[in-house]
C-alpha cells in the first residue's frame, strides 16, 4: 500500500475521562460542546474550547448509556435538546439552557441572514469566537430530564434526529426501529408514529437522510442495510435493501449534500461535451437539474467483514401523468420500491471489525475506526479513464479504490459511459492512518467536528473526535 499523504496528530484528551468504556460522542450542532455516552450511566458534556468537562447528566438511566444525539437547532434557541439511548431499553430527552454560550448582536444577524439566503447548514460559518460569550462552569443541574421514551424490549443501540428535528429514530437489540414525532404544541412530548420490524437481527445503527425528513437508513446484525421512507399517508415502509455485507453492519452514514454538490462542480469544471454530460445524468449525480431523474446522496456502511461499502440508488424515469385517477389500494405499489446497488468499496486498511464511519460535511473526507485500534481517513477524487481501455478493476486492498471499468457494467453502476469516450469516475484514497489511537483499547466511535480552541489555524478547520474502551475521548488534527 502506498504511503498516506497526511498524518493524524493528537491535539487533546478531554478531562476527566470515564472510568469505564465510552461508547460514542456527538458534537453539538452550533455550540463548542461534545456529549459522550459511557458505560458508567453518565453523559459528560465537554467544552471543545478548553477540553474540560462542563456538565454531566446522571440519574436518567439504570444501565449503560449507549448513544447520544443533539437535536438540530439554531443559536437563537433558548434550549439545547439532547437524546440519550440506554441498555435499559429507554431513551431520554434532556433540555439545557443555552445561556452558557449564546450568540448576539451582529453575529446572530448574520446567521439569520444566511438562513434567509437559503443556507442549509445549521452551523453559522460566519461567527467568530470573540463574538461568543464565555462558558460558565457547569454542574449536574444544567440539563433537565424532560421525557422518557419507552417501548423497546431490549438495549437501545443508536438514535438520531431528522434534519429539522421533527422526528427521532431509535434502534435496538429487539430487531426494531422506532420513530417518534415531536408534537407541534408540546415540545416536551413525543409520540410513536412507526415501529419498523423487517430486520432479522439486532439493529445496530440508524441515520437520517441529510435533507429528507421522510427517509432514513438502518444497519443490522443480519448483515443488511435497509432504507425506509414515509409515504403520503404517513406510513413508514422499507423501500430499499443493501445486501452484500458478510457480517454485522455497525454503522451507516449518508453522503452530505455539500459533498454531492462538490463532486458535481468538479465534474462541471472538466468542461465536458453535451454527450459526456449526459453520462453524468445517467449516473444521477447532477443535483442542479430537476428535470432529470436523480439518485440523490449515497449511503456508506461499515461492517464486521472489514469492508466499507458505498451504495447508490438507481434513478427511476419520471412517472407519466395519467388522466384518470387511480383507485386507492391498501397494497403498496412496487413502484415505491428503490433499487440500491453497491457502487464500490473503500480501500481495505482495517484488520478487525469496523465500528464507525463519519462523512465530513466540510471536506467530504471519511474517517473510520475499528476494533484494531486504527483511525483511517479517506478522500474521494474525480478520475477520468478511457472506457475503450477496458482497464482491469483495482482491488479494494489497494490504497486506491475506484469504479470498475468493463463492458459488463450498466452505466449507472459506477461507470458512466459516453459513447465510447472518457467515463467520469471517482476513486477513494487513503489519506492518513493512525495506529493504537487509544493504546491497546478498541476505538468504538469517531466523528468529525469543527475545531473551536484558540489555536485553530483557519475558520473551517475540523478535528476528529474518537471514543474508546479506555473511557477516553481524544481530539485529533489531520495535517
Amino acid at each position: 500500500m502506498a504511503e498516506a499523504t497526511s498524518t493524524i496528530n493528537a491535539l487533546a484528551s478531554l478531562t476527566p475521562p470515564s472510568n469505564l468504556r465510552s461508547w460514542q460522542s456527538a458534537p453539538h450542532p452550533y455550540l463548542p460542546l461534545v456529549a459522550t455516552a459511557s458505560s458508567d450511566k453518565i453523559v459528560r458534556i465537554y467544552s471543545l474550547t478548553t477540553f474540560t468537562q462542563q456538565s454531566q447528566i446522571t440519574g436518567g438511566h439504570k444501565r449503560s448509556v449507549r448513544a447520544v444525539a443533539w437535536k438540530p437547532g439554531l443559536p437563537s434557541d433558548p434550549d439545547s435538546v439532547l437524546a440519550t439511548g440506554s441498555f435499559d431499553a429507554t431513551a431520554g430527552i434532556w433540555k439545557g439552557e443555552n445561556r452558557k454560550r449564546r450568540i448576539g448582536g451582529a453575529a446572530l444577524s448574520r446567521f439569520r441572514q444566511s438562513r434567509d439566503d437559503g443556507g442549509n447548514d445549521l452551523v453559522d460559518d460566519t461567527v467568530d469566537e470573540e463574538e461568543l460569550e464565555p462558558l460558565d462552569s457547569g454542574d449536574e443541574d444544567d440539563y433537565a430530564y424532560a421525557v422518557q421514551l419507552t417501548g423497546h424490549d431490549s438495549e437501545i443501540k443508536s438514535l438520531t434526529w431528522s434534519p429539522h428535528g421533527t422526528f427521532l429514530a431509535s434502534c435496538s437489540r429487539d430487531k426494531s426501529v422506532w420513530i417518534w414525532e415531536t408534537l407541534p404544541d408540546e415540545e416536551d412530548n413525543l409520540e410513536t408514529v412507526a415501529v419498523l420490524q423487517e430486520h432479522e437481527g439486532d439493529v445496530k445503527c440508524v441515520a437520517w437522510h441529510p435533507s429528507d425528513e421522510g427517509c432514513l437508513v438502518s444497519g443490522s446484525y443480519d448483515d443488511s442495510v435497509r432504507i425506509w421512507r414515509e409515504d403520503i399517508e404517513g406510513e413508514w415502509t422499507c423501500v430499499g435493501l443493501g445486501d452484500g455485507h458478510k457480517g454485522t453492519v455497525w454503522c451507516v452514514a449518508w453522503e452530505p449534500i455539500s459533498h454531492l454538490e462538490r463532486m458535481q462542480r468538479l465534474a462541471d469544471s472538466a468542461g465536458r461535451s453535451e454527450d459526456e454530460s449526459g453520462a453524468h445524468e445517467a449516473a444521477g449525480i447532477n443535483p442542479a437539474d430537476d428535470d432529470k431523474p436523480q439518485s440523490g446522496p449515497r449511503i456508506m456502511s461499515c461492517s464486521d467483514d472489514l469492508t466499507i461499502r458505498l451504495w447508490r440508488r438507481r434513478p427511476k424515469p419520471p412517472r407519466k401523468q395519467t388522466e384518470a385517477p387511480k383507485i386507492p389500494s391498501i397494497i403498496r405499489s412496487t413502484s415505491d420500491e428503490e433499487d440500491w446497488f453497491e457502487e464500490q468499496q473503500l480501500p481495505k486498511v482495517h484488520e478487525r471489525p469496523i465500528y464507525a464511519i463519519s462523512w465530513s460535511e466540510m471536506t467530504g473526507r471519511v474517517v473510520s475506526c475499528a476494533s484494531d485500534g486504527k483511525i483511517v481517513v479517506y478522500e474521494e477524487t474525480k478520475r477520468t479513464l478511457p472506457v475503450s481501455s477496458s482497464a482491469a478493476p483495482l482491488s479494494s486492498d489497494s490504497d486506491v479504490a475506484m469504479y470498475q471499468v468493463n463492458g459488463n457494467h450498466d452505466v449507472t453502476e459506477g461507470v458512466t459511459e459516453a459513447s465510447g469516450r472518457d467515463a467520469l469516475q471517482t476513486e477513494w484514497h487513503v489519506r492518513a492512518i493512525l495506529d493504537a489511537a487509544h493504546g491497546v483499547f478498541e476505538v468504538n466511535h469517531v466523528c468529525w467536528s469543527r475545531r473551536h480552541d484558540g489555536t485553530k489555524r483557519h475558520r473551517d478547520e475540523e478535528v476528529i473526535v474518537s471514543t474508546g474502551d479506555d473511557g477516553e475521548v481524544n481530539i485529533w488534527t489531520v495535517d
